[in-house]
Protein backbone atom coordinates (compact mmCIF):
# COMPACT_ATOMS: atom_id res chain seq x y z
CA UNK A 1 0.00 0.00 0.00
CA UNK A 2 1.32 3.31 -0.70
CA UNK A 3 0.55 6.97 0.27
CA UNK A 4 0.53 9.15 -2.52
CA UNK A 5 1.08 13.01 -2.27
CA UNK A 6 0.93 15.91 -4.51
CA UNK A 7 2.15 18.93 -3.39
CA UNK A 8 1.11 22.35 -4.97
CA UNK A 9 3.53 25.46 -4.00
CA UNK A 10 1.03 28.37 -4.90
CA UNK A 11 1.12 32.35 -5.83
CA UNK A 12 1.06 33.77 -2.20
CA UNK A 13 -2.69 34.75 -1.56
CA UNK A 14 -3.93 31.37 -3.42
CA UNK A 15 -3.84 28.84 -1.42
CA UNK A 16 -7.45 28.03 -0.08
CA UNK A 17 -8.86 28.91 -3.40
CA UNK A 18 -5.99 26.39 -5.35
CA UNK A 19 -7.50 23.93 -2.30
CA UNK A 20 -11.04 24.15 -3.39
CA UNK A 21 -9.70 23.23 -6.99
CA UNK A 22 -8.00 20.50 -6.13
CA UNK A 23 -10.38 19.11 -3.83
CA UNK A 24 -12.96 19.08 -6.80
CA UNK A 25 -10.61 17.28 -9.24
CA UNK A 26 -9.72 14.49 -6.57
CA UNK A 27 -13.45 14.03 -6.13
CA UNK A 28 -13.79 13.74 -9.39
CA UNK A 29 -10.95 11.33 -9.88
CA UNK A 30 -12.45 9.23 -7.11
CA UNK A 31 -16.14 9.00 -8.71
CA UNK A 32 -14.28 7.81 -11.95
CA UNK A 33 -12.57 5.00 -9.26
CA UNK A 34 -9.24 6.14 -10.39
CA UNK A 35 -8.32 7.12 -7.35
CA UNK A 36 -9.00 6.84 -3.46
CA UNK A 37 -11.27 9.54 -1.02
CA UNK A 38 -8.54 12.49 -1.51
CA UNK A 39 -7.32 14.32 1.62
CA UNK A 40 -6.75 17.91 0.60
CA UNK A 41 -5.42 19.95 3.24
CA UNK A 42 -3.00 24.03 3.02
CA UNK A 43 -1.71 26.45 4.69
CA UNK A 44 -2.22 29.95 3.78
CA UNK A 45 -0.13 31.64 6.71
CA UNK A 46 -2.58 31.16 9.83
CA UNK A 47 -0.73 28.24 10.84
CA UNK A 48 2.84 27.18 11.49
CA UNK A 49 5.31 25.56 8.72
CA UNK A 50 5.57 26.27 4.78
CA UNK A 51 3.17 28.93 3.75
CA UNK A 52 1.10 29.11 0.19
CA UNK A 53 1.35 25.24 0.13
CA UNK A 54 -1.68 22.83 -0.64
CA UNK A 55 -1.51 19.00 -0.76
CA UNK A 56 -3.91 16.30 -2.04
CA UNK A 57 -3.17 12.64 -1.00
CA UNK A 58 -4.53 9.52 -0.99
CA UNK A 59 -3.75 5.98 -1.14
CA UNK A 60 -3.36 3.22 -3.87
CA UNK A 61 -2.40 -0.44 -3.53
CA UNK A 62 0.26 0.23 -6.72
CA UNK A 63 1.59 3.44 -8.05
CA UNK A 64 0.99 3.00 -12.12
CA UNK A 65 1.69 5.89 -14.91
CA UNK A 66 -0.57 8.17 -15.65
CA UNK A 67 0.15 7.13 -19.32
CA UNK A 68 -0.88 3.77 -19.13
CA UNK A 69 -2.81 2.24 -21.85
CA UNK A 70 -6.49 2.69 -21.32
CA UNK A 71 -6.61 5.18 -18.94
CA UNK A 72 -9.93 7.29 -19.51
CA UNK A 73 -9.04 11.09 -17.84
CA UNK A 74 -12.35 12.71 -17.01
CA UNK A 75 -11.91 16.42 -19.08
CA UNK A 76 -13.50 17.85 -16.27
CA UNK A 77 -10.62 17.23 -14.04
CA UNK A 78 -7.88 17.68 -16.75
CA UNK A 79 -9.62 21.62 -17.05
CA UNK A 80 -9.34 22.20 -13.14
CA UNK A 81 -5.67 20.81 -13.71
CA UNK A 82 -5.25 23.52 -16.14
CA UNK A 83 -6.76 25.93 -14.33
CA UNK A 84 -4.70 25.13 -11.54
CA UNK A 85 -1.42 25.69 -13.14
CA UNK A 86 -2.01 29.21 -13.53
CA UNK A 87 -2.07 29.71 -9.65
CA UNK A 88 0.79 27.72 -8.22
CA UNK A 89 4.58 28.39 -8.72
CA UNK A 90 5.77 24.68 -8.75
CA UNK A 91 4.80 20.74 -7.75
CA UNK A 92 5.82 17.89 -6.98
CA UNK A 93 4.38 14.29 -6.37
CA UNK A 94 6.23 12.14 -3.21
CA UNK A 95 5.26 8.20 -2.96
CA UNK A 96 5.49 6.65 0.45
CA UNK A 97 5.09 3.19 1.44
CA UNK A 98 2.63 2.51 4.16
CA UNK A 99 3.90 0.23 6.80
CA UNK A 100 1.43 -3.17 7.35
CA UNK A 101 1.21 -6.03 9.66
CA UNK A 102 3.27 -7.85 6.53
CA UNK A 103 5.86 -6.04 6.39
CA UNK A 104 6.65 -5.71 9.89
CA UNK A 105 9.96 -7.02 10.90
CA UNK A 106 10.71 -8.96 14.29
CA UNK A 107 12.80 -7.09 16.61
Amino acid sequence: MYLIRRVYEVKPGLARKVATLVQRQGDIYTAAGQRSKVLVYFNSGTVPGHNNRVYMEWTDETIESPMREGLDLPKEALQIGANVRELIEDQYIEFFEMMIPAKMQEE
